[in-house]
């Protein structure tokens, strides 16, 4: 498959866009990077089921969409260098922490995007140029306007709110306390090379430096994430993955407070709710009250992560870091 060529369509300003391109960069796979804007809005309409961003076209002429079964198709065409760690237990993790990145971690970047004014217009303005790519001054600037006014009214749907702001920004700082000293002496989160839970989790991570708030509390406080974000937009093979053991006493933090103690619960009511047909659901995280509208496509993605589990053939070396980081209850809610 060498000679043969994709096509990426995304924008910089998506963060399962540049998961896409990142990961085609690390495999080395022929690739044309293609912005969305409108001169490209007739070929991305051909093979777009959904108008959504990113978009890969095969080299059979196919469109593949959403990025991490996008990811998983290509790992079956180009399977070296993997991006699965051979360690039963890091491997699961890698992936529960590239379910994070692509739910939990997009609210960090899209909340943070739209929450503030300097970050509103940062993002609007480059927005804006790209849906317009050949306007300038005021007429860029009310594009930008146009743009800021519509995202900001949309915040509701990554559960962005006055009651949930504070948990959110909360746990992207502390994302970053426990991630920068874990990433100081190596240069992925699961060794010396990118796991599939790199690329969710860095996507978001890299957009949100993009943005001024998020980009000063990087660059000022975690010089070790922001080497990795740098790192992550040409990955390559330094090295080997890292077993468990080596991992667990830097990532186990975050498993535990993160993704054990916010994300999953969060999974779990709003799948419920999805169930049962509620407009809004309400949850405790970590003593604190959250409220959304509940979203259709997680409800899903949750489902597959516990089919996965249910899967997973090693559970005698899984279960007890599940179970001390909180996470295995909510895992085998669906599958008991």
């Amino acid at each position: 498959m060498e000679n043969e060529s994709y096509r990426i369509f995304g924008v910089e300003l998506s963060p399962y866009s540049v998961k896409v391109r990142s990961y085609f960069r690390y495999k080395q796979i022929p690739h044309e990077w293609i912005i969305r804007g409108p001169s490209e809005m007739e070929t991305f309409q051909r093979y777009a089921k959904l108008p959504l961003i990113p978009l890969v076209v095969t080299p059979e002429d196919v469109g593949l969409q959403d990025s991490t079964p996008i990811l998983e198709e290509m790992e079956k065409r180009y399977p070296e260098p993997s991006i699965y760690p051979a360690d039963p237990v890091s491997r699961f993790v890698s992936t529960l922490f590239e379910e994070f990145g692509d739910e939990w971690g997009n609210k960090w970047m899209f909340h943070f995007r739209w929450a503030r004014e300097v970050d509103q217009w940062s993002a609007a303005r480059r927005l804006g140029a790209v849906m317009a790519p050949e306007a300038s001054g005021d007429a860029l600037e009310a594009i930008a306007g146009g743009i800021r006014e519509r995202m900001i009214n949309r915040v509701w749907f990554v559960g962005s709110s006055p009651t949930t702001a504070p948990i959110i920004e909360r746990t992207f700082v502390r994302g970053l306390e426990i991630l920068d000293p874990h990433l100081t002496d190596r240069p992925y989160l699961f060794g010396s090379r990118p796991a599939l839970g790199d690329f969710g989790l860095w996507g978001q991570l890299y957009n949100a430096g993009t943005d001024p708030t998020c980009g000063e509390l990087i660059r000022k406080h975690s010089p070790s994430i922001q080497a990795w974000i740098e790192r992550m937009l040409t990955p390559r093979v330094e090295g080997e993955f890292e077993g468990w053991e080596a991992l667990s006493p830097t990532l186990t933090p975050f498993l535990g407070e993160l993704i054990g103690g916010h994300f999953l619960p969060w999974s779990d009511a709003n799948a419920k709710a999805i169930e049962f047909n509620q407009d809004i659901f309400q949850v405790e995280l970590a003593g604190h009250p959250y409220e959304q509208k509940p979203q259709k496509y997680h409800a899903r993605s949750l489902a597959q992560l516990r089919q996965n589990y249910a899967a997973f053939p090693e559970k005698e070396r899984l279960n007890p870091v599940l179970q001390t980081s909180g996470c295995l209850d909510w895992l085998q809610r669906a599958t008991d």
